[in-house]
């Protein structure tokens, strides 16, 4: 757990990119789709393909940042919960078994678990298992 808490900022900063790609990705796919019901309805129209097609770049590439970020998230070591919610999972060993830590953009500690199993709404309180006794410590 203590592993975890150190990489919060990096993985807050790294999710918040994460966040605002696929925010960006989401609102070019909108224009797209807008575009493509205005051609719909008109039975055809004159569409400036140079500047659909660039639209079609721009989200493509910040679906791809979004992909990219969550791939690095996962390779320092956390789950992607929900990027939109902004919830990571951390696997982590209680009582001879793997539970997974959660936290959320903006929370300060993690302060939930959940059984691997469990649904992803299904949290409990981080509790005194968690916390090494001092006498566990490494010297």
């Amino acid at each position: 757990m203590d592993e975890a808490r150190t990489l919060l900022p990096v993985l807050g900063a790294l999710l918040k990119r994460a966040q605002k790609a696929a925010g960006r990705a989401g609102v070019l796919e909108g224009e797209m789709q807008e575009l493509s019901y205005r051609i719909f309805l008109s039975g055809g129209m004159h569409v400036d393909i140079g500047a659909a097609a660039q639209r079609r770049a721009e989200r493509e590439k910040a679906v791809a940042e979004a992909r990219t970020t969550v791939e690095e998230i996962e390779e320092i070591g956390a789950q992607m919960g929900d990027l939109e919610e902004g919830r990571l999972e951390f696997p982590a060993m209680l009582e001879e078994r793997v539970v997974l830590l959660c936290w959320t953009l903006g929370e300060e500690e993690i302060g939930q678990w959940r059984e691997t199993e469990d649904e992803a709404s299904t949290r409990r309180a981080i509790d005194g298992r968690f916390v090494r006794k001092e006498r566990e410590r490494p010297n």
